[in-house]
């Protein structure tokens, strides 16, 4: 652990008026800097790691879809969590990706501060650049703490990015029955 993220907190707990020295918070300055530690792991990743090899000889050219992948992200604007679903699919060239890697993947740019708009980018140009897909398709669909904790308090609210690469960009078709499969229309 980074020695000094301890302190850190130690001293975010003195600026909102709090003593560090009770009871109940001696050890949450080590504990929030662990925890945050957590769930930044994604700094300490890479695609290339989390592939490991996991590409797999098909002739498969039909869509794969991996639906409802659980997301956890800070906003990197509050640092506040968005909380969320990853809808991955793309259409393979030759090869197909061991299945437990895509939510891998999503899991490593979810463990980043993040905006969503980035972090559904991210994941589609991952899944392209390994798989050379013809085309690839990421829905995100996520709550943010900042906007349902803090500000304007709007506690249903839910956004939903998508990236459409190749295939899914350019034919109407593919789009339309991916969102059909994932439960959306549009």
């Amino acid at each position: 652990m980074n020695s000094e993220l301890p302190e850190h907190y130690r001293q975010i707990l003195l600026g909102l008026g709090e003593n560090p020295e009770r009871e109940g918070l001696l050890d949450t300055p080590k504990r929030a800097a662990k925890a945050m530690q957590y769930l930044c792991h994604g700094y300490a990743q890479s695609v290339d790691e989390i592939v490991n090899g996991a590409l797999f000889a098909s002739d498969n050219d039909e869509m794969v879809i991996v639906k409802n992948i659980e997301l956890y992200s800070l906003c990197e604007h509050h640092m506040l969590p968005f909380i969320g679903k990853a809808h991955v699919a793309y259409i393979p060239t030759g090869k197909v990706l061991g299945l437990s890697k895509i939510a891998r993947i999503v899991d490593m740019f979810a463990r980043r501060l993040q905006i969503q708009e980035n972090l559904t980018r991210q994941i589609a140009e991952a899944i392209a650049q390994v798989t050379n897909a013809a085309g690839v398709a990421v829905v995100i669909e996520a709550q943010h703490m900042c906007m349902m904790m803090r500000g304007v308090e709007k506690q249903n609210s839910v956004m939903n990015t998508s990236v459409m690469l190749g295939a899914f960009r350019e034919s109407a078709n593919t789009r339309q029955e991916f969102l059909q499969l994932i439960g959306r229309s549009h």
